[in-house]
């Protein structure tokens, strides 16, 4: 596998110079390391070390890595302290944001008309957020679209009059749709409700198109005082049943002060008017270690930057691994919100990996020139020399891959709105495999690329040691390539899209303690 790799980032390199990205020649006055030498250094068992690490972290902080808690400020210290040990100058860039997370077991447990007990993070979970409560009573349906419209169009809750007549004390069961869940939530406060259950839509689609299946979503900030959850379209419409009585429990902590950070470490070499950017997010969310989401994005990145720290490249590195990405992207928005103008013109590319070694894998590229024609638009202008370049690499290693959406639902999505060019690689979340892409990548249809997405099952057992060793020749390639081009795909752009696609390829990466709004 490795000695394929070697060939094959030879044979991507040559593919890119000849795409009108010229590499300066050994025989230059500047001279470069040879790049399947360069390879050689980036190996798949030591990204797969700091993983391992990142799971002794977890293990000893309550089984999380979450920004705000122990686990993520130890993550934190070991990226920096190998960074730092490698001679990088490394800041860490801290920054204040609502901090939330669910304490114990919520419950959601139907007592009348009949009992029936609902599953946390399968038939529902509470919304990123939520306040804390423990209330036994009558569930009443605002303003509901039961049957579901064939396209999305419910307005339940987003308006007061929605709450006319409701019963102060009952618990307000809503219909995702139109307006913001916190918009929602604060509303049915305001008319008295003890609780919130906003359920799914209804209508079928694919991956994070289908409104029927497990509604997360964030409340944007906490201002509402009553537990709010969201749950299953098929639950909601249960619940809707007159005379339907539940017990809502959810005991969270919130503290809107938290302080957590970024860490961005910078090459001594390259010229500080080209700056070339690889990051991903270093937090897990609070259910889990989150060693695939994003442990393997972050030990890639940590890994090519450890064993680049020496290269003499014409243009300067920078690496990024933000804290705060499951909380609505808060650790990118906050860097790229307090970079100058003339700063952001020096980013020449942004390269994010989140999520590279799913075990149920595709080898999703971001489809940075809309060439699949789905979601999103293409990204700023040198966003589609990105995707070739990664296209490049599979064709020389003999791999096959796929375009994947820019839903802006990771942190490229801070980048593309500032008009910075952007790509990278996603092996898929909660989405499920077709039976195409099983034919073609292997693995399992009809099962999740990642059946642990978000839970505490989302450990070091769950990588697959393939898609890591692939992808991590893929960064390492990207790195290598874009630090001694001369030509470098960003300049001047517009602003990109800020709206979020609709999820191309199905590979799903819904963020749900984040992303999700309405």
């Amino acid at each position: 596998m490795r000695a394929r790799a070697y060939k094959g980032l030879l044979a991507a390199v040559t593919a890119v110079s000849a795409m009108g990205l010229p590499i300066v020649s050994a025989t230059a006055a500047r001279a470069e390391p040879d790049p399947a030498a360069f390879s050689r250094t980036v190996k798949a068992p030591s990204v797969k070390r700091h993983l391992e690490k990142l799971q002794q972290i977890a293990t000893a902080n309550g089984g999380i890595r979450a920004s705000g808690t122990p686990g993520h400020e130890a993550s934190v210290a070991y990226v920096a302290g190998k960074l730092r040990a490698a001679g990088y100058n490394v800041t860490l860039q801290e920054f204040e944001f609502p901090f939330f997370r669910v304490l114990g077991k919520p419950v959601l447990n139907r007592v009348a008309p009949d009992a029936k007990t609902y599953v946390s993070n399968t038939d529902f979970r509470p919304m990123t957020y939520s306040g804390s409560g423990n209330v036994t009573a009558a569930v009443q349906a605002v303003d509901l679209t039961l049957p579901p419209s064939p396209t999305p169009s419910s307005t339940s809750g987003c308006e007061a009059s929605d709450f006319a007549g409701f019963t102060p004390g009952n618990i307000a069961l809503l219909q995702r749709g139109t307006c913001n869940f916190q918009i929602k939530a604060e509303l049915a406060e305001a008319a008295g409700a003890s609780g919130v259950i906003i359920f799914n839509e209804g209508q079928p689609g694919e991956g994070p198109n289908d409104r029927r299946v497990l509604l997360g979503g964030t409340l944007n900030e906490p201002t509402t005082h009553i537990p709010v959850v969201g749950t299953t379209f098929a639950a909601g419409e249960e619940l809707s049943a007159a005379g339907t009585k539940v017990t809502l429990t959810v005991n969270a902590e919130s503290d809107l002060h938290r302080k957590t950070r970024n860490v961005l470490a910078e090459s001594r070499w390259g010229d500080p008017d080209k700056v070339v950017m690889l990051g991903g997010h270093l937090d897990s969310v609070t259910e889990g270690p989150g060693i695939n989401d994003n442990g393997s994005g972050s030990a890639g990145v940590l890994e090519t930057a450890l064993k680049a720290n020496s290269l003499p490249t014409r243009n300067k590195l920078r690496f990024a691994f933000w804290g705060a990405e499951e909380l609505n992207l808060l650790g990118s928005q906050h860097y790229v919100a307090n970079l100058s103008a003339a700063e952001k013109a020096k980013i020449k590319l942004y390269l994010n990996f989140d999520m590279i070694a799913s075990p149920n894998y595709v080898f999703g590229i971001y489809d940075g020139d809309d060439s699949d024609h789905t979601g999103a638009p293409a990204g700023p202008p040198g966003s589609d020399k990105i995707e070739k370049l990664f296209e490049s690499y599979f064709k020389a290693v003999g791999q096959p891959y796929k375009g994947t959406d820019f839903t802006g639902r990771s942190d490229y999505g801070p980048f593309i709105a500032a008009g910075i060019p952007a790509g990278g690689l996603f092996t898929g979340a909660e989405g499920v495999k077709t039976p195409e892409e099983a034919a073609t990548f292997g693995g399992e249809a009809g099962v999740a690329y990642d059946k642990c997405y978000h839970q505490a099952c989302d450990t070091i057992a769950n990588i697959n040691d393939k898609a890591l060793a692939v992808n991590t020749g893929a960064i390492a390639t990207a790195a290598f390539v874009y630090a001694y081009s001369p030509t470098l795909p960003g300049g001047a752009s517009a602003p990109g899209s800020t709206q979020p696609g609709t999820g191309g390829g199905g590979l799903g990466h819904d963020h749900d303690h984040g992303g999700v709004q309405k």
